[in-house]
This record gives C-alpha cells, structure tokens and sequence, in this order.
C-alpha cells in the first residue's frame, strides 16, 4: 500500500496578493522558508519553501472572506522542533509587529501541546506548535501501531 511520507504543498487563495505577500514574506523568513515567484495560467503565484514542503499564495477569484467554521481549511498548523521554538517565534513575529497569542500550553490538546495563534490578512488561522511526544512516539513507533 502507497505511504503518505508528507505534505508536498499547500495552495491559499488571497484577497490581496500584495497584502498578503508582504505579511507571509515576514512569517516565513522567521520560520526558515525560501522564497520564489511563478506564473500559473497567467496568474502570480508567490511561492515559499522549505526542505519539507512549500506553501502557495495564488489570488483569489472571488471576494468571499475565509470563514474557519464553514466547510473548508479551520487553520493550518506549522510544527517546530519544542517550546523554546515556539516561544522564539513568538517573539520574532511580534517584533515584527504581527499579532501572536501567548506561547502557553493547551493540556486540553495534549499534556505537552505548546503553541501560539495568529491570523493572516485575509483572516486565515494559522498556529505553530511543538514536537509533541505523542507525535514523535507516532513517528519512531509507526510500525507497532495496531489498526
């Protein structure tokens, strides 16, 4: 049976490319992606990337506003390697002027689930968290897993 080994790439539709790629090419520098720009279908798409996947602004062909709670994305979550990540980026990104929640732990989610919120322009949720155990277990332990 195929394996899934990752995500290869997220496509998000923006109001406003301009808008929206100035807010991601601040996020993304703080999280280590790289950047790059194409055309698809006579269409600008800004393109940013790291060693394990990339993620796409295209713009949106309609106006409608993102709604977490309608059928569709509710948020995209960014993984780093523990809290002192977290908390780093929490610290970059607000000193660069992009509101973040508090870095704090969410024992509702799992005992060690460390994370923080922010949105994008165009009201996407995003959130980084850690490594969890749990995760890492998932990972290391793959084959012990009973279906």
């Amino acid at each position: 049976m195929p394996e899934v080994i990752g995500i290869d790439h997220i496509y998000i539709t923006v109001s406003n490319l301009e808008r929206s790629e100035a807010f991601y090419d601040v996020v993304m520098k703080v999280l280590g992606f790289h950047k790059s720009q194409f055309q698809l279908n006579g269409e600008p798409h800004i393109h940013y990337f790291n060693r394990h996947f990339s993620y796409v602004l295209r713009p949106a062909r309609n106006a409608d506003a993102h709604n977490p709670y309608a059928p569709g994305l509710h948020h995209f979550c960014l993984r780093v390697e523990g809290e002192n990540e977290v908390n780093e980026a929490a610290r970059r990104l607000t000193d660069l002027n992009i509101s973040v929640s508090d870095p704090r732990h969410y024992p509702e989610y799992a005992p060690d689930y460390f994370a923080i919120y922010f949105s994008d322009p165009d009201g996407l949720r995003l959130e980084i968290t850690n490594y969890r155990q749990e995760r890492r277990q998932r990972h290391d332990d793959w084959d012990w897993i009973e279906s």
